[in-house]
């Protein structure tokens, strides 16, 4: 499949199951051990035949025309980010890189731009402050943007942590730092730029996944993992809020109509060497280095959320999966392809209860997207900004 000119997608029910898990009315207390084994295999699978799997994608790869697309992405300044933001900007786009750190994000535009002179007319980039820690500022970072009145094409939630090996950390807010960094901060950020995502119609919201969230399992009612039914570890961390991160894609998914012109994807951009892999264990960073063959560089790592979020007839393909049965959004591989998410993914009712949980704890109304749907304003007050108080 060329990226550039693809076949249709597959229509979910060829690609995907969509009968209703056994057990869904249940009480589920983890992963059952096959499940367990399954999603390993997943990941095992991945890291082994990746690069075999996405031989046929060019690197870079061939974007369609992206001139009148305006793109936020955050977590830019390093890894896949700054790979999608560079990309985009110089096939045209223009680029709004959502950071923490915006002196690392000015200097790199700085540098794109003299690396750029001569080649066409100056990448039309900037930067905008975001800390996904601090849900205040994602408050602030969606209101700076809204009252600009700029229509918005393409949001991507790249931005994530794992902190490989760390003990359990809380953010500020007091949500356990994968969950708000990989999950609630994402999910905040996308339900308050929805009135420009309307403007900017039709808009794709692309969320950059893992496979770890086969191995995911999310406790609506343990989201911290702080019961001690669960022992804490960062891989139980980092899985749970990944795949948290799809449960409310699914539903956000469901709950934006045809009209509004919003999609909404997961892609999974494979088994990657980015920044990551600073705080491994001495002995899996050796790993890596030894297996450099088997790991995407940060270039090949971008291809599936750049796919996602050019490609003409994604938008399509959401639109089917909307009409049929299919629980879930779109998720996109790291070969560029339809793929399923996880079973647990699957799960209706659950993602539901997550969605519920979600927007309880970022401090939005359960009716946050109608509302907004209709034109009417929804403030976030928990974390609005207090300084001015």
């Amino acid at each position: 499949m060329a990226p550039s000119s693809p076949p249709p997608p597959p229509s979910p029910s060829t690609s995907t199951s969509s009968s209703p898990l056994k057990g869904e009315g249940r009480k589920k207390e983890g992963l059952g051990w096959i499940e367990w084994i399954r999603g390993w295999l997943y990941v095992i699978h991945e890291m082994l035949f990746q690069r075999i799997l996405a031989s046929h994608l060019q690197n870079p790869l061939p974007l369609p025309p992206v001139n009148d697309l305006t793109c936020i992405v955050t977590g830019s300044t390093s890894g896949i980010g700054r790979e999608i933001a560079r990309q985009l900007a110089e096939a045209g786009a223009h680029v709004v890189m959502a950071v923490r750190n915006v002196r690392a994000g000015s200097e790199l535009i700085q540098k794109w731009q003299t690396e750029w002179a001569g080649k066409g007319l100056p990448l039309n980039i900037e930067v905008m402050e975001l800390d996904l820690l601090s849900l205040e500022s994602v408050v602030r970072f969606a209101e700076a943007w809204n009252a600009t009145s700029r229509p918005l094409n393409v949001l991507i939630n790249n931005a994530g942590i794992f902190a490989i090996g760390e003990p359990q950390k809380f953010s500020r807010d007091g949500y356990e730092e994968h969950m708000q960094v990989n999950h609630l901060a994402p999910a905040l950020l996308s339900i308050l730029l929805l009135p420009s995502l309307i403007r900017g119609s039709p808009s794709r919201i692309v969320n950059v996944n893992s496979v770890m969230h086969y191995v995911g399992y999310v406790d609506t009612e343990d989201l911290n993992v702080t019961s001690g039914k669960r022992k804490y570890s960062s891989v139980v961390g980092y899985t749970s809020s990944k795949l948290a991160q799809v449960m409310f894609s699914n539903v956000l998914h469901k709950r934006l109509p045809g009209e509004a012109g919003i999609s909404v994807v997961c892609v999974d951009p494979g088994i990657v060497h980015t920044n990551v892999a600073r705080d491994l264990p001495k002995v899996v960073q050796a790993g890596y280095n030894l297996i450099p063959y088997f790991i995407f560089t940060p270039e090949e790592g971008a291809r599936s959320a750049l796919f996602a979020a050019t490609d003409p007839q994604m938008s399509e393909y959401c639109e089917v999966l909307k009409t049929d049965d299919h629980p879930a959004c779109a998720f996109i591989s790291q070969d560029c392809r339809p793929a399923s998410p996880s079973e647990e993914a699957h799960r209706t009712e659950q993602s539901h209860k997550l969605w519920e949980k979600t927007l309880e704890l970022v401090g939005l109304p359960l009716d946050a997207v109608e509302k907004l749907l209709q034109g009417e304003e929804v403030a976030c007050l928990r974390y609005a900004n207090h300084e001015n108080e």
